[in-house]
């Protein structure tokens, strides 16, 4: 039976590590602020936002929200980063992706301050990460490397595959992991074999947004399997399928209409695996507490810059 990784433990540790520093910074200065645009009405966008909100007024922190309508154009929510980048008491500016289809999220994305980019995705920033060098990295792929780490979980010298090469997760986590002298193989859907590949991993990370597509065929046993996807599965007899006809499973199917999967089989999982991290309460909370402690960062970098 595979151990199961905490999530919203190490989150709590993350958290609570924050809290004398923005203490420290609110006595001396002022509390960090972080600006979020929420465009469109994406419903799963929404509570995560509201979720990174509230952390936000846990910790005693600054924090906005922008909602601008569905309709907004790119050169709309280009002029509120600006504004944004503009403003002295914001330390960090995130823009909740997806943005409706009519805007360039590039040019947005682009548009957000190096200083202020909380998420760890200008360019500037990403070639910080490419260097190894001080700066803010990508809140998922950087909460799984403080995961791994608390729970002691070995990654130098340890074989490590990543299913997914997206800017956001795949590749950023790839680095990451190189950098802390992983032998690290990148997957994605032109992979020959790819379950013989992952089945060379020590640690292996899904993140390719496929409903339970790791099964244990992918894994190798004892391997310690990060789960990143979030998937819902409205389908009674799919989620009969993945759960193994787990009564708890069908009965919360039954109240929501839906359950939450992540890209790996969790039946298997647990069989196979000898560390994962469940979907929900794995990687997901995670990711909040970083973009919290990048927040800081940030806050702490520009205050001790313009007060020095």
């Amino acid at each position: 039976m595979a151990l199961i990784l905490d999530g919203a433990s190490i989150r709590d540790q993350i958290l609570k590590e924050c809290a004398p520093r923005v203490a420290a910074l609110a006595a001396s200065h002022r509390a960090p602020g972080l600006a979020v645009i929420l465009a469109g009405d994406n419903d799963a966008s929404a509570r995560y936002v509201r979720s990174k909100v509230k952390a936000c007024h846990a910790l005693g922190m600054r924090s906005e929200t922008l909602t601008p309508p569905n309709t907004v154009s790119t050169e709309e929510l280009l002029e509120m980063v600006e504004s944004l980048n503009r403003r002295p008491e914001i330390d960090g500016v995130l823009v909740q992706m997806p943005l409706p289809p009519q805007v360039d999220s590039k040019r947005v994305l682009l548009a957000v301050a190096p200083e202020k980019d909380v998420d760890g995705l200008h360019p500037l920033n990403l070639g910080k990460l490419v260097a190894n060098t001080p700066g803010p990295r990508p809140c998922t792929p950087a909460g799984i490397m403080e995961l791994l780490k608390r729970y002691q979980i070995r990654i130098s010298g340890a074989r490590a595959v990543v299913v997914g090469r997206s800017d956001l997760v795949g590749k950023p986590m790839a680095l990451l992991l190189m950098h802390q002298n992983a032998t690290v193989t990148i997957c994605h859907s032109r992979t020959a074999d790819l379950p013989g590949v992952c089945r060379e991993a020590d640690v292996l990370v899904a993140a390719m947004g496929r409903p339970a597509f790791v099964t244990r065929d992918f894994m190798k046993p004892g391997a310690t399997v990060i789960d990143v996807g979030i998937n819902r599965v409205a389908s009674r007899e799919e989620v009969a399928r993945i759960f193994g006809g787990s009564p708890e499973k069908l009965a919360a199917f039954d109240r929501n209409g839906s359950v939450l999967v992540g890209d790996v089989n969790p039946v298997d999982a647990m069989e196979c695996a000898g560390a994962y991290t469940p979907v929900p309460g794995g990687v997901g909370p995670l990711t909040i507490a970083m973009l919290m402690a990048n927040t800081v960062e940030a806050a702490e970098r520009r205050l001790g810059a313009c007060c020095a």
